[in-house]
């Protein structure tokens, strides 16, 4: 029995090594470049807010007027960091769950490639003043059509891996993954349609592009966070994930209610009454499926606090677990039709908010699953220790004060809009000293940037140490070691057990 059984973890060891070797050139280009979107993004929100603080800072430039900047700072942000981040999880989560060597990297590399350059043509055009203005769709027009198309070649080769899967128990992992892949074509896609084909009607293509924006965080961004939270948490601790019943309720809610939020931004608009109404209704909501997928995810993190303490994947994955029941609940506050809706609406806290959702619930969940796949893609284990801890405390520290300043400046902001004896120049005035403190905030968070992307390039270069161990932030001893040599896959990975 125990030789059997040894042979069966040989085999097995085997199959994740080819799954891993296969994915290697893709997944490390989709988490190096898009750690420098990062970086360069960040580089842009440095100086939008600095502008925000003293509008004549680079004033003689054109292409860095603070709407440009903004623009390309958030473009940036989402489709060079937040996509690729997206999709080298994605598709090394789904190949390593479906147990197949992915059969097309080439394809998908070559994809890549591409979404870089569109990128890069993109904010250029932004820079130099065509954009089209449309939040969150700030690239020209024929941008678009390629970014679908690369989308595309990455999709097709993934969802054909899980649809010929070794037969047998889908993950709640596989779950979130799957629907953020099926869900961020179809919103392009339709808002593509309706604001730049159809169009014709300024008010809906507002409309349309509000849906679109909160789409994004709660129908790709937000099911991506939840599929690396449900196979690390399980993974690193060994445990199973708490609450079937969580994980059900987290994924259904998610599904239903999140495709109506966003009209919110539209009160007081000559729209139907009842779509801002909706909007709020269903961003509120939107607290039930944050709440679920935290609740259960954290539970199984606190199972092995021992872990905890050492894993740098795990704390991050808890940090980026705690902002999303953070999003959830101020979500649920500050669009509350009647009251906080009508001070946020127009204020800088929806920007917090993006922020908070982006790099705060997203990128932390992100930043701990790459910490978690590039030493099983590459063979090696990171370089320093250090730089993780560093890289880890800078961005909590930034999100959160980025976060946080942004929703109070944001509603003393909308306080002061609301104020109509007063001038506009009143409300400028009571978002500033919040303004310069989250200009502060973004500086700590851009150099642990710097330090990331420069350590996620030495390990592409395959520099890193050879060790049996995973990479701790302690010296806490460790059973089975999730190293790159010691990777146990069993029942853990996205598996749920009821409690």
């Amino acid at each position: 029995m125990s030789q059997e059984t040894n042979q069966t973890a040989e085999q097995d060891a085997i199959l994740r090594t080819a799954i891993d070797r296969s994915l290697r050139h893709p997944v490390m280009f989709f988490f190096t470049s898009g750690a420098a979107w990062l970086a360069v993004s960040l580089i842009l929100g440095v100086i939008a807010t600095a502008k925000m603080v003293a509008p004549e800072f680079m004033g003689d430039c054109a292409w860095f007027t603070q709407g440009r900047v903004f623009a390309a700072h958030m473009s940036a942000l989402v489709y060079g960091w937040g996509c690729q981040a997206a999709f080298g999880v994605l598709i090394w989560l789904i190949a390593r769950l479906t147990r197949q060597e992915n059969r097309a990297p080439g394809i998908i590399l070559t994809a890549g490639h591409a979404w870089n350059l569109v990128i890069l043509i993109g904010l250029i055009a932004i820079l130099a003043g065509f954009g089209t203005g449309v939040p969150w769709m700030e690239f020209p027009t024929m941008v678009w059509p390629a970014l679908l198309a690369a989308y595309a070649m990455i999709a097709v080769w993934t969802m054909i891996q899980f649809r010929i899967r070794v037969p047998g128990q889908v993950y709640v992992s596989q779950w979130y993954a799957v629907g953020a892949m099926i869900w961020f074509p179809w919103i392009m896609i339709t808002a593509f349609v309706l604001i730049f084909c159809v169009g014709g009607n300024a008010l809906m293509s507002a409309a349309v592009a509000a849906w679109f924006r909160s789409g994004l965080v709660y129908l790709f961004f937000l099911p991506t966070a939840a599929a690396a939270a449900y196979y690390l948490a399980p993974k690193i601790t060994g445990k199973p994930v708490y609450s079937y019943s969580l994980s059900v309720i987290g994924f259904w809610t998610l599904a239903i209610i999140a495709p109506w939020a966003g009209m919110q931004k539209l009160a007081g608009a000559p729209v139907p009454f009842f779509l801002p109404y909706m909007g709020a209704a269903a961003t509120v909501l939107i607290g039930i499926p944050t709440v679920a997928i935290a609740i259960s995810t954290m539970r199984t993190v606190i199972a092995a606090p021992a872990k905890f303490a050492s894993s740098p994947s795990l704390r991050f994955a808890a940090g980026g677990v705690v902002c999303m029941f953070l999003l959830g609940i101020t979500g649920a506050l500050i669009n509350w039709p009647g009251s906080t809706l009508q001070l946020t609406q127009f204020s800088i806290t929806s920007y917090g908010m993006d922020i908070l959702a982006i790099y705060g619930c997203f990128s932390f969940l992100m930043f701990g699953a790459i910490y978690f796949i590039v030493p099983r893609v590459t063979r090696r284990e990171w370089l320093s220790k250090r730089f993780i801890k560093l890289h880890f405390l800078f961005s909590m520290y930034g999100v959160i004060t980025v976060a946080v300043l942004s929703v109070l400046g944001g509603l003393l902001h909308g306080q002061g809009q609301e104020e109509f004896q007063f001038s506009w120049a009143n409300a400028v005035e009571r978002a500033y000293p919040y303004q310069m403190a989250t200009l502060i905030a973004w500086c700590f968070v851009l150099l642990s940037n710097v330090f990331f992307f420069l350590h996620l390039l030495l390990m592409w270069m395959r520099l890193g140490r050879r060790s049996s161990h995973p990479t701790l932030l302690g010296h806490a001893h460790v059973e089975n070691p999730h190293g790159p040599e010691g990777d146990i896959d069993n029942a853990g990975p996205g598996s749920v057990i009821a409690h």
